[in-house]
């Protein structure tokens, strides 16, 4: 099966974690007979120094056409004193409004290897799944910066607004996952609560109020055989430490998603095992690590790729059907990491004490995902 991917491999660590997907792509290519083809185009920091925008015209044209798109990461201090739509991130705002991407599911899941550089004393069972909208809401509403002409005040606004349309096609996407999920496991045989928590602040929000009434309503008419509660965001931001293992599938609006997600990462032992798909209403998907671009360890060849390689087993699954070997990918990372590799990132203190793990490097990662894929580890 031929396969068109548009790829943009950012800024700072993004060419080196790209290097990496692309390396087990070609595994996946390889070992299942398929064959993927590349559309590298630019975006972020790197499209403004050369192309003199953060989101070329070509970039929105190659994303449109491809069947899925594979991002790296954007950003660093060089831009971060231009206009806002002059930085690199309008560029990702920009790509993810041009392609409809509105639902952002990111899967935090703690890796049996491990659970030892999780922060929690005792982390359980860590397989939850946050489903964030990602084209609404604070990021995208009316936004001013002005000076009162009689107080010499300067005041800013954003704004965070919703449509019913928008909390409910988000909804159906975690309503749809949670039973996808249940149907995976069994309710029987799962050990963790199943369903869907909706976070809000609809204790203060009129938008937050509209979102968990909107919710219910696709629920009791869509989904009534799937658990749905509703929690304020302060109260899932303390569950996610307190008791993580209590959720399945969050879903929630773009900015409390993007702060309640960067928090859940860190339950995985690293901000580099957190990959993410964003999705549009026809099935294209675009599928980053949930990672910045840290320039201060760029061209050092220690970056974690696995954020990256789960993302390209999310888009094998999504957007490409491809079960069998999304399962590949996912079984391979889990296999090196049983291994005792590590990235510097994700050496906990016992295996540096004990010396039981070897800390390799980000290229050499790559490698050795892509060895067990091909079968020769």
């Amino acid at each position: 099966m031929v396969k068109q991917i548009a790829v943009i491999k950012g800024d700072g660590i993004g060419p080196e974690i790209i290097a990496e997907a692309i390396k087990v792509l070609e595994a996946v290519a390889d070992k299942f007979g398929h064959s993927f083809e590349y559309n590298y185009v630019l975006l972020g920091g790197t499209a403004i120094d050369q192309e003199g925008t953060p989101l070329p015209a070509e970039t929105i044209k190659a994303c449109k056409r491809a069947d899925a798109v594979l991002l790296g990461a954007v950003g660093g201090p060089k831009w971060d004193f231009g206009p806002g739509h002059m930085r690199p991130e309008a560029g990702l705002l920009g790509i993810r409004k041009e392609l409809g991407l509105f639902a952002n599911i990111r899967p935090v899941k703690l890796f049996n290897a491990l659970k030892d550089a999780c922060p929690l004393k005792d982390p359980g069972e860590i397989d939850l799944v946050i489903v964030r909208e990602l084209i609404g809401g604070a990021y995208y509403g009316e936004r001013k910066t002005y000076i009162d002409e009689k107080t010499a005040v300067r005041t800013a606004y954003d704004t965070m607004a919703y449509s019913d349309f928008e909390i409910q096609r988000v909804a159906r996407v975690a309503f749809d996952l949670a039973k996808k999920r249940a149907a995976a496991v069994g309710a029987a045989e799962s050990g963790r609560p199943l369903g869907v928590t909706s976070v809000d602040k609809a204790n203060v929000l009129d938008s937050s109020r509209l979102w968990r009434e909107i919710v219910a309503k696709v629920r009791m008419e869509d989904y009534p055989n799937v658990a749905l509660s509703d929690m304020l965001v302060d109260n899932a931001a303390m569950q996610l430490i307190r008791y993580p293992s209590q959720f399945d599938v969050i879903v929630t609006e773009n900015l409390f998603g993007d702060i309640l997600s960067d928090e859940a990462s860190m339950l995985t032992g690293s901000l580099g095992m957190l990959p993410s798909a964003s999705l549009n209403e026809s099935g294209v998907g675009l599928y980053e690590p949930c990672h910045g671009s840290a320039p201060d360890i760029a061209g050092r060849d220690i970056a974690n790729p696995l954020a990256a390689i789960l993302s390209v087993a999310m888009l094998l699954e999504i957007s490409f059907n491809m079960s069998r070997e999304a399962r590949a990918v996912e079984n391979a990372v889990n296999a090196v990491l049983e291994q005792g590799y590590r990235t510097v990132d994700i050496v906990f203190k016992s295996e540096a004490d004990s010396n039981s793990c070897e800390v390799v490097k980000c290229s050499e990662m790559g490698d050795l995902v892509a060895k067990v894929i091909a079968g020769n580890s």
